[in-house]
């Protein structure tokens, strides 16, 4: 596995779009703010870019969709346009270009698909592949900065801000603002504040919709639709439950996570995180699905990514496929009591590797062969190639 190394936002990312676009054009979809715009400039410099969030070009292009076609140069090879989701039309006009030239690339950008999705637009009949740019996971970072990443999140404007909680609530408001309601994508921004209040102060638990709705104020229906918007506009991710055992019966409802740790403190209006508190531990679970998430979205791989909780209350925070189980402490030190779900699940499944990250300083393997390991060997080991060995 090859990291890319493309500075954006003084960081060097991951993911490496120049290796993806030597086989096909690309949808690049990301929430606001993790940096999309900034990769694709800095690894792309010589493309011609038309960004849609610029009003001339967006009325130019919205009025004459041929506009782009008729200004390109014939030995131009790489497109950018970002922000699509803005003029989902214009995909017809990409599909014309790349049909007439099978050396063309185009780089598509978007902080949501729910227009693309809900709106029956072109998405290129297999022309272009999908990426996700996530905010930054530890293997960009020079530091673990483990404790930052904790209270800040990882978006890469915010992580070295001096005032990152004002940057995080400002966030918040302008994701409301230019998202939501300059989308049109619910009537009422009212309620769907109301909602996302709620959502963060529940996110990376279960999936109530009925409770959700009597703490927010309207119909379950409304919930599960609120819930979609926060999927299709890439600022949440359902984990799905493992349902693949049968000594002991799983719970099928999915969890819910924001898809950054700061705007998920920002929402639950969480005081400063110190190791070792309640809120390091959540925080630091939901830290750890999200690298998870990042790893296997940019290295392309289509393990599932799980939890698994029996209705006896057995619990394993995380399965990949089906051979990793992985369990989350904030504990300095712990025992098998800790993780007496991983021993549980190995009853039905097959694991290769049982891993408990905790607030342990070395790591070790327990008399049954579970792994126990601070969160930035985890970290170092996810990124470093090993993790599926």
């Amino acid at each position: 596995m090859q990291f890319g190394n493309i500075i954006a936002d003084m960081y060097t990312r991951i993911l490496d779009l120049r290796e993806i676009v030597k086989r096909k054009s690309i949808f690049l979809f990301g929430p606001r703010q993790t940096g999309k715009s900034t990769l694709v400039r800095h690894t792309f410099p010589a493309a011609a870019f038309y960004d849609l969030l610029e009003a001339d070009t967006f009325r130019e292009i919205s009025a004459r969709p041929e506009y782009l076609r008729q200004t390109l140069s014939p030995q131009q090879l790489v497109v950018v346009v970002d922000e699509v989701q803005k003029l989902p039309a214009l995909l017809d006009e990409i599909q014309l270009l790349l049909d007439r030239n099978k050396k063309l690339r185009v780089i598509l950008t978007g902080s949501s698909a729910r227009k693309l999705k809900r709106g029956a637009a072109n998405l290129l009949g297999g022309r272009a592949w999908v990426c996700r740019l996530h905010p930054l996971v530890s293997a960009e970072l020079d530091a673990p900065r483990l404790l930052d990443r904790l209270n800040r999140g990882s978006l890469p404007a915010i992580i070295d801000s001096e005032h990152y909680k004002e940057d995080l609530k400002a966030y918040v408001g302008t994701y409301l603002q230019e998202e939501i309601k300059a989308e049109g994508l619910t009537r009422s921004i009212g309620n769907f504040s109301r909602f996302l209040e709620v959502a963060g102060l529940t996110s990376g638990e279960q999936i109530n919709f009925s409770a959700v709705a009597d703490d927010a104020g309207f119909p379950p229906r409304t919930v599960r639709e609120h819930y979609q918007i926060l999927e299709d506009t890439l600022v949440g991710h359902q984990l799905p439950a493992y349902q693949k055992t049968s000594k002991r019966k799983p719970v099928a409802t999915a969890k819910f996570y924001l898809f950054d740790v700061g705007v998920a403190n920002t929402l639950k209006h969480t005081p400063v995180i110190e190791a070792g508190s309640d809120a390091y531990g959540r925080a630091l679970e939901h830290l750890v699905f999200l690298e998870l998430r990042s790893f296997l979205d940019y290295h392309r791989l289509d393990h599932e990514l799980t939890y698994w909780r029996s209705r006896s209350q057995f619990e394993v925070d995380f399965l990949v496929g089906d051979d990793i189980g992985i369990e989350v402490k904030s504990k300095s030190r712990v025992s098998p009591r800790d993780y007496k779900g991983l021993s549980a699940l190995t009853e039905e499944v097959r694991l290769k590797r049982k891993i408990v990250i905790c607030g342990e300083k070395m790591r070790r393997r327990d008399d049954d062969g579970t792994e126990i390991m601070p969160a930035t060997r985890f970290f170092e080991e996810l990124w470093s190639g090993r993790f599926l060995d």
